[in-house]
């Protein structure tokens, strides 16, 4: 324990050695902060933070971690919400919290917070959003919960994160992906360019088939973007040709022609497999129209 103090330089050091710094509820500040920044606290003291963003910790970075607190100590307190009597709650510093367990120590530094559930989690989400070793998958999940459960608008969201508006967005729609890929790109199969060209398709088979050509062909961003463009457009049109060249049976097809010659005019014949459409006769003056509706009346009587 001796060396970890050590580890945490002279003014951390001095300032957890400082018994002003210890923590009690009468230090607190406008219900807000709890007076003195940093304390020496039990890790059985501290329970999970139930707000927590991150879904997965890697393995070998969190041993390699837990190694560097066995040498170095924790150099960055933990920050936790104060919850009774010697009982905390993290707010931010999960990694450290579970490296620091695997170390074997049994007290970490914390900054210690009073704060409401929303604060927590805005501070838990903001916090863990800054981390650059966060997944995209678990950054729009986290811009998300911002939204959804602090009532944020996303430009308030950009303020608050300091992000531009889109680069919010383009994370939101990640969500819309089918899970398979969701999961590519939290296992960093996929990275952020391939994930923003796959979200174009709508149809979760087609992102699951170019999902497959992803990895199977280790295709580019642009190569992805291109193969997106060629599926967009290949089916949609196809779609409608296969719509609007139903044939006329032979018999409206020789009525078409009759009528025609008949009435000396252009005359449009649309039938669809059900059998409804519509027949319409072109004129281009009111005289040609007189005549249209003569004729037609002729025929009548």
């Amino acid at each position: 324990m001796t060396a970890k103090k050590k580890a945490l330089g002279k003014g951390l050091g001095a300032l957890l050695e400082n018994p002003d710094t210890d923590i009690t509820t009468k230090g607190i500040d406008s219900g807000k902060y709890v007076a003195g920044s940093v304390a020496e606290i039990s890790l059985d003291s501290i329970e999970a933070n139930p707000f927590q963003p991150r879904s997965s910790f890697e393995g070998e970075a969190l041993e390699e971690l837990a190694q560097s607190i066995r040498e170095q100590g924790i150099i960055q307190p933990l920050t936790v919400r104060k919850m009774g009597y010697n009982a905390y709650q993290l707010i931010s510093g999960e990694r450290r919290l579970r490296a620091a367990k695997n170390a074997g120590l049994e007290k970490v530094p914390a900054f210690i917070r009073i704060a409401d559930d929303q604060q927590m989690l805005e501070m838990a989400l903001v916090e863990n959003i800054q981390r650059k070793d966060l997944n995209a998958i678990e950054v729009a999940i986290s811009y998300q919960r911002l939204m959804e459960e602090c009532a944020l608008t996303q430009e308030q969201l950009s303020k608050k994160v300091g992000k531009n508006r889109s680069t919010i967005t383009n994370y939101l729609r990640l969500l819309k992906l089918t899970p398979d890929v969701q999961i590519s790109i939290r296992d960093g199969k996929l990275t952020m360019g391939h994930a923003r060209a796959v979200v174009n398709l709508q149809d979760e088979e087609q992102q699951l088939e170019v999902l497959q050509r992803i990895l199977k062909e280790n295709l580019s961003v642009r190569e992805v973007e291109v193969l997106v463009q060629k599926i967009g457009k290949s089916l949609h049109p196809l779609k409608k040709k296969r719509q609007h060249t139903n044939p006329l049976p032979e018999r409206y097809a020789h009525q078409k022609e009759r009528l025609t010659q008949k009435l000396n005019t252009k005359i449009a014949l649309k039938r669809s497999l059900k059998g409804k459409g519509n027949l319409s006769i072109s004129f281009a003056s009111d005289e040609q129209l007189d005549k249209l509706l003569q004729a037609l009346d002729n025929m009548n009587t």
